[in-house]
């Protein structure tokens, strides 16, 4: 092993966008396992949206990250130390590692992966919480049926991809919005939307007129604001709305609620915030299936992988913002 272990460590609550000055590295040692223990080497750490709700001091569905405490995330890794009764050296784990070379675990939350299957990026992608967020969120939160329009924001990203996939897989018309007319192209002709809408370029509300004519049976919102209120107003009798996100007010000071939500009422809908935590006992039930899709060439895990350090953290939570990536944005640890 190394002689230390490098550490993201949170140092300020931003205002506003995240800024380099908010995180410490900082160098320690690299952790002892005591009995039931073990220490994983970090090669893949998960870039997320949510992380940035994750540092501000208020409530959120998990509690915030300590000033002083490496910055949460999730990641892949090797147990290279183990005094635990279940993981043994040399396994291959994901589990919430934080942003650091180093991570001493108790288990919890921590599951096998198998590089015989899929690459490690890919269960941090389609067979990983991304994956899984998409997969509940549709068949258990929005009941998802044969024929239905969906629809989802954020779709170039690493969630948003992913549940255009599934709704096509399971029958449905799939419309996607994101910013910019290179990922409204990829999203048709490389991942196979039936349709995309450029939220930079087109009025939403009349593009969703245009795709989606007999109106939106299910949307899935990952980013808040005008773009949830725009669908709100084409909502079809009966719709579910999923609310997975808010990815356009993480970096305000306060967010904004929906101005057009009585259409809830008109349409008989409803409106259900998810948090994929709540699924953990059926995780293998949704991995399951979606391996499955993969093997058969139904499903493809859109990824977004960037080679670097720890140090390198701020940078790409602040590229997550600008939309610089298409898929699941992965911080790749250089070897070493």
């Amino acid at each position: 092993m190394d002689d230390v272990n490098q550490q993201v460590v949170l140092a300020a609550r931003p205002e506003g966008e995240v800024k380099d000055s908010d995180f410490t590295v900082t160098t320690s040692e690299i952790p002892t396992p005591g009995d039931g223990r073990f220490v994983v080497k970090v090669d893949l750490i998960s870039i997320d949206p949510a992380m940035r709700s994750w540092m501000n001091a208020g409530a959120s569905y998990v509690p915030p990250v300590d000033l002083g405490s490496v910055m949460r995330a999730g990641g892949t890794g090797t147990v290279v130390a183990s005094r635990h009764p279940e993981h043994s050296v040399g396994d291959e784990l994901y589990g919430n590692f934080g942003v650091q070379e180093y991570a001493l675990s108790d288990g919890s939350g921590a599951h096998r992966i198998d590089t015989s299957i899929a690459p490690r990026t890919t269960y941090l992608g389609a067979l990983g919480i991304t994956g899984l967020t998409a997969y509940f969120g549709l068949f258990d939160v929005a009941r998802m049926k044969k024929g239905d329009t969906v629809v989802v924001s954020g779709a170039a990203g690493a969630v948003g991809s992913m549940v255009g996939q599934i709704a096509k897989i399971a029958g449905c018309r799939a419309i996607g919005i994101a910013g910019g007319p290179d990922k409204c192209r990829t999203l048709v002709e490389t991942i196979g939307f039936d349709a995309a809408i450029d939220y930079k370029n087109d009025d939403v509300r009349k593009a969703l007129r245009e795709h989606a004519p007999g109106g939106v049976d299910v949307y899935f919102d990952n980013v808040g604001g005008p773009i949830l209120d725009a669908v709100l107003t084409r909502l079809a009798h009966g719709a579910r709305v999923v609310i997975s996100g808010a990815v356009s007010q993480y970096n305000d000071r306060r967010m904004k609620g929906p101005a057009n939500y009585m259409s809830l009422l008109v349409n008989r809908a409803s409106m259900t915030g998810m948090v994929v935590f709540d699924y953990e006992h059926r995780y293998a039930e949704g991995t399951k299936q979606l391996a499955q899709w993969l093997a058969e060439g139904r499903l493809t895990s859109a990824e977004h992988v960037v080679e670097g350090s720890v140090r390198d953290f701020p940078s790409l939570l602040r590229a997550l913002f600008t939309g610089a990536n298409t898929g699941k944005l992965i911080l790749a640890l250089n070897a070493g």
